[in-house]
């Protein structure tokens, strides 16, 4: 059975967008830690992210790159903290998380409760910085 993202990534499953190409994908995630808390995964559906093939995985992280370049351009942040977890969804996936502080990358807080405007006002915010690159 297809993961989520592979699901999200075939249009089964509605996400809040911010950058595709041929071979990667980036979405705000639905419980984030930060205003712009955004996924980016491969569109190959592998469990864990040192399993992927050479060229996807450094493909993976150049996408990511400039995923976090248009997420620190969108939304206010000192940094743009990195996380790879992958302990909830068996498909290779990579948090960008945007920090004022490190303590701001703790997974164990609370989420911050958006509304659809807000999500959609993000994502837009992000995939504009970066179709801008």
């Amino acid at each position: 059975m297809a993961s989520i993202f592979s699901r999200i990534v075939a249009g089964e499953i509605p996400s809040w967008k911010v950058a595709e190409d041929a071979n990667y994908y980036a979405f705000l995630d639905i419980n984030p830690l930060n205003e712009g808390h955004t996924l980016v995964i491969p569109k190959k559906e592998v469990d864990y992210i040192f399993d992927l093939d050479e060229e996807t995985y450094a493909g993976l992280w150049q996408f990511a790159a400039k995923v976090a370049r248009a997420v620190r351009a969108a939304v206010p942040c000192k940094r743009v903290g990195v996380a790879v977890l992958g302990m909830e969804v068996p498909h290779t996936h990579i948090h960008l998380v945007p920090l004022q502080t490190e303590g701001d990358l703790d997974f164990r807080k609370p989420k911050k409760q958006l509304k659809p405007e807000q999500f959609a006002a993000i994502a837009a915010s992000i995939a504009a910085a970066f179709q801008a690159q």
